[in-house]
């Protein structure tokens, strides 16, 4: 297995730069794992294609504005993405660019200079620890993040993020504030769906898991078994693994909205398929061979090649049928990646 077995073609026009104009107006493509028999809709057919017995599991973190613009004494701007808290007032940071932003390095804020951002570490994994200067007029990053931070859209959609993306880059169903992008599976669900689901009687459930640079790293080893995951917090409650196990126990299938959902079901189940609930932070990677325990499948968007997502689709599905999926999805014009269509994998 090599990580290029998990490249294709994909024409930057297809890449969606803008949601579209309804949450639930996107496409959906529905594809059969055992089969590969694909059909194409639209989303808001979704509720219709499940049984009643059925229960999606949602990942209902909240993405924080966690995008800094700094300058340095220098004037050079420097941009951070805080990842989550380290210990006491240190976080972790992305930061661009990174060269000359050592330790001992002094930050200042484009929007209030009296706030002063120290680097105090350079990671080994090029993240940066960072904390804030002595005399600050803020020193809680919470409160940065909530005054002065912005929303950090991904690379691929290469334009400034706006007001707008405030809401349309947010889930419906977002609460737990922690994630520095969106479980993007999920923003095609509307209050209408919602309803929809829960009228047929197919089970809503949460778990939490804050995405990190974990879920979209890109892998740059030849063999992807070699690429370290970055660990990312979750948690899954008591009332979650008690209804996902009703819901088995009457022969339901359970459905995860978005690979990270995934992720933290197969995390958390034991043998049989015994989800069991717990917090703390994963770093599961599933490949192609990976045996699933906890789900039945999947609602997911279209994912980048060669990433650690497109491999996990790729272990549930089955690889050829996977890229088989995409090159139709190319032919029929379909929009990829976060504010693109969705595919229902059954």
């Amino acid at each position: 297995m090599k990580t290029t077995d998990f490249d294709y073609s994909l024409p930057s026009g297809l890449i969606a730069q803008y949601p579209c104009v309804k949450r639930d107006g996107c496409r959906l493509l529905c594809l059969d794992g055992k089969s590969g028999a694909i059909s194409h809709r639209t989303f808001k057919e979704l509720p219709g294609l499940l049984s009643p017995a059925d229960r999606l599991v949602f990942n209902d973190t909240k993405v924080m504005h966690a995008r800094l613009f700094c300058k340095k004494a220098s004037g050079g701007r420097v941009e951070l993405l805080l990842t989550g808290p380290s210990v006491g007032d240190h976080w972790n940071a992305l930061v661009r660019p990174g060269r000359g932003c050592k330790a001992g390095v002094k930050l200042y804020l484009e929007k209030n200079s009296s706030v002063g951002i120290e680097i105090t570490v350079v990671n080994p994994d090029g993240t940066r620890g960072v904390t804030f200067v002595s005399g600050s007029s803020v020193k809680s990053w919470p409160a940065v993040i909530k005054k002065y931070g912005v929303m950090a859209l991904p690379h691929y959609i290469r334009r400034p993020a706006d007001a707008k993306d405030d809401e349309t880059y947010q889930t419906i169903y977002a609460k737990h504030e922690g994630a520095i992008a969106s479980p993007t599976a999920g923003l095609h669900f509307t209050p209408g769906i919602m309803g929809a689901l829960e009228e047929r009687g197919i089970g809503i459930s949460y778990l939490t898991l804050h995405v990190g640079i974990g879920t979209f790293k890109p892998v740059t080893v030849v063999d992807p078994k070699d690429h370290v995951m970055h660990e990312e917090s979750y948690e899954l409650t008591d009332e979650t693994a008690a209804q996902i196990m009703q819901t088995r126990s009457k022969g339901g299938r359970i459905i995860a909205v978005g690979t990270t959902s995934v992720r933290v079901l197969e995390h958390c189940a034991g043998e049989g398929g015994c989800i069991k609930p717990s917090a703390g932070k994963t770093s599961l990677m599933i490949l192609p061979g990976y045996k699933f325990r906890a789900i039945d499948g999947i609602v997911t968007n279209f994912h980048v090649p060669k990433s650690t997502l497109l491999m996990l689709v790729s272990a549930f599905a089955g690889r050829e049928v996977v890229l088989e999926a995409y090159r139709q999805a190319v032919a029929e014009r379909y929009r990829f990646f976060s504010y693109g269509d969705a595919m229902l994998i059954l």
